[in-house]
């Protein structure tokens, strides 16, 4: 099977096989070589996934293991941050779904943390958090959740919250008010719907709608594709990592918007390669690939001593789906 990586300068895929990893090797064989491979199951029981379980509090939550600012979020709100951040570990490095019980023990957490309206609140404080919402909702679609009714619901209030444009943004970002302030208010501040859409956050929802096999096909994701496609490289409308250098500035699980998770969706949001925008992604992912197969770009989050081969497999899967 065409492992897809043919237009990269150096085939990742041996360096890929060889780290010594058993999650990077499985999904190399899987997604890249196309190879029978065991039951996801297996990873399960890796020291790293088990080492992470033993830490979950009883009401399904990691805690915040840094310093907090209560000015800022309380300690249970930062406690959705690092859960949000566990469970991208969890799901997309190692496979955990909702038929592991601790697994649905956060998603049950998440659920309780999700309003009427149908957003996830808290991380923003009282604010509408257009960012970790879909995000958070990337993480349950692909732990098993599609179906869920309170996916429908954030679906629903996603596409209530678009701007007029089609793509999204932190509504608070659009009013001017002080930050601080604006996190301590007791009612979420509506977006000026007029005002032109983030790519930061734009990017962040797409995730989500690339994640679920019926909505990734609506027109509403169509279209907010197109949006973020167009602002590749260049500086966001809004002060959250408005420098353009963030595209290069890279995480995995994907956390932000960057040139890999945008172009992960688009990929999957069915953007295709006669879109010149997702050629010139293609082109600066291939120039920026070194002699040894792998990539250099700036990583941002996380210790874990293979993110740069993580970063490598979920480019491969780029060029592999774009052929």
């Amino acid at each position: 099977m065409n492992s897809g990586v043919d237009e990269l300068k150096i085939n990742p895929i041996p360096v890929l096989l060889s780290v010594g990893n058993p999650a990077i090797e499985y999904y190399t064989r899987r997604d890249l070589l196309g190879e029978e491979v065991g039951p996801v199951e297996e990873l399960w029981q890796l020291p790293s996934v088990l080492r992470i379980l033993r830490k979950q509090e009883k009401n399904g939550y990691w805690k915040y293991p840094g310093k907090i600012r209560e000015d800022i979020r309380s300690r249970d709100d930062y406690n959705q941050v690092e859960t949000y951040r566990v469970l991208g570990e969890l799901v997309c490095k190692y496979g955990l779904n909702r038929s592991h019980r601790q697994i649905q023990k956060s998603a049950e957490y998440f659920f309780n943390c999700q309003t009427i309206e149908g957003d996830f609140r808290g991380i923003y404080g009282n604010q509408y958090a257009t960012t970790y919402s879909p995000a958070i909702m990337e993480l349950l679609i692909k732990a098993g959740y599609s179906n869920d009714h309170r996916i429908k619901k954030g679906f629903q209030w996603l596409i209530s919250m678009r701007q007029e444009d089609g793509g999204w943004v932190i509504p608070f970002r659009t009013s001017g008010r002080n930050i601080k302030e604006t996190l301590l208010a007791s009612e979420p501040d509506l977006p000026d719907r007029g005002k032109p859409f983030s790519h930061l956050v734009t990017g962040m929802v797409l995730r989500a709608f690339a994640a679920h096999q019926e909505y990734r096909g609506s027109e509403e994701a169509k279209k907010a594709a197109n949006l973020l496609a167009r602002r590749f490289f260049q500086a966001d409308k809004y002060p959250d990592r408005k420098d353009k250098k963030y595209w290069e500035r890279v995480s995995y699980p994907f956390w932000f918007t960057d040139i890999i998770s945008a172009m992960d969706s688009l990929s999957l949001l069915d953007i295709k390669m006669d879109n010149h925008h997702i050629q010139d992604g293609l082109d600066f992912l291939i120039k920026k690939q070194n002699n040894k197969g792998l990539f250099d770009l700036k990583i941002v989050r996380g210790s874990d001593k293979d993110l740069k081969y993580w970063i490598c497999l979920a480019i491969c899967r780029l060029f592999k789906r774009y052929g």
